[in-house]
């Protein structure tokens, strides 16, 4: 039975062009998977030339195929491209014409429970009869597998990514493709290049809607989904913190600066009740995105309070969402306000 090991081993025969290392030891491979005889791997191409690239693709390819029990494999390839081009792109071509409508849910900064808020809206949106897809888009610290239960490697059919199907949605990560244990050491124009080959190289089925999850800040990810993805909205996440609010504003402008219209803010960990006493505390102060919101002329979607349940839900794999209490209504009601939200913009498609 063939075994990642045999892989590497297999992959470490070839040469790298530029190096003359092989191309395990040489840092071009990554990620390596082999699930139901499908392997996987992620290919670094930068400072090759195109033919160099395609030639070394398909030898990996035939090396990966030569181990006994390897019935196929799917190989990813990032490489660095330059800076993307600036402006709004308002008429990009759709590349997944399956999917209705992709909204992306970002944040100014980390630590704000973004990744936690997108899996919850997916769910949400999912409980709503909608059909449902969730890209983890935070290339550098996945989140959803933990989130949504999952932590086994992706599967391939037909040199396709199968997305897995959990909690009534369709849900794919980087996450399920790299060492957990390890950092993802990559530049941001091969994060890009890795990110739309998910996006579009996964066989999602016929959608309403895709939320993704953006990584923090405003780089060169964010910049490619909004350029070449038809995005039709973003949701903007913020702790109520002045200080999240300051980054939260450059996130909702970034977006603006690429013509892609906002949602609407909601505000994380707006409150906290504390379950002993039953006491209100403003942890991180409260109505500071509703106040942000109101004053950018945006779409207040809702507040989250800080709960134990939701951190207990969220690493437990179970969307506080699915559930009935206080914290799963105020997603579920969010999810109705992107809805309505959705219907103001000409770039969404009817989700009703």
């Amino acid at each position: 039975m063939a075994g990642e090991e045999q892989l590497r081993a297999a992959l470490a025969r070839l040469a790298d062009p530029v190096s003359g290392k092989d191309i395990v030891s040489a840092g071009r491979v990554s990620g390596i998977v082999l699930r139901s005889g499908r392997a996987g791997l992620v290919l670094a191409t930068d400072g090759l030339s195109a033919h160099d690239a395609k030639t070394l693709e398909a030898r990996i390819d035939a090396a990966l195929r030569s181990v006994p029990g390897v019935e196929g494999a799917r190989i990813i390839t990032t490489a660095e491209r330059g800076d993307a081009p600036q402006g709004p792109h308002p008429t990009a071509p759709a590349p997944l014409p399956e999917i209705r409508t992709i909204i992306a849910v970002g944040s100014g900064k980390g630590g704000v429970g973004k990744s936690t808020v997108a899996a919850n809206i997916a769910v949400a949106l999912a409980a709503r009869g909608l059909k449902v897809g969730l890209l983890d888009a935070d290339i550098y610290g996945p989140s959803v597998p933990m989130l949504m239960g999952r932590q086994e490697r992706l599967t391939l059919r037909d040199k396709r990514i199968q997305p897995a199907e959990v909690h009534g949605l369709k849900a794919v990560s980087i996450g399920e493709m790299t060492d957990p244990d390890r950092a993802v050491v990559w530049r941001g124009p091969m994060a890009s290049s890795a990110l739309m080959q998910m996006l579009t190289q996964t066989d999602w089925g016929p959608l309403d809607v895709l939320v993704v999850d953006l990584p923090p800040g405003t780089g060169d990810i964010q910049l490619t989904m909004a350029q070449k993805v038809p995005l039709a909205g973003a949701v903007i996440v913020s702790t109520p913190q002045d200080l999240a609010l300051i980054d939260a504003k450059k996130a909702v402008g970034m977006f603006g600066k690429v013509g892609v219209p906002i949602l609407g803010m909601i505000e994380n960990m707006s409150t906290f009740h504390c379950p002993a006493c039953g006491h209100e505390s403003h942890i991180f102060g409260h109505g500071g995105a509703e106040a942000a919101a109101a004053a950018m002329g945006l779409r207040f979607l809702g507040a989250i309070p800080l709960e134990i349940g939701i951190r207990e839900a969220s690493d437990a794999g179970t969307p506080i969402a699915l559930k009935g209490d206080a914290a799963g209504n105020a997603f579920r009601n969010i999810a109705v306000q992107i809805q309505e939200a959705l219907k103001e913009t000409s770039r969404a498609a009817d989700i009703r």
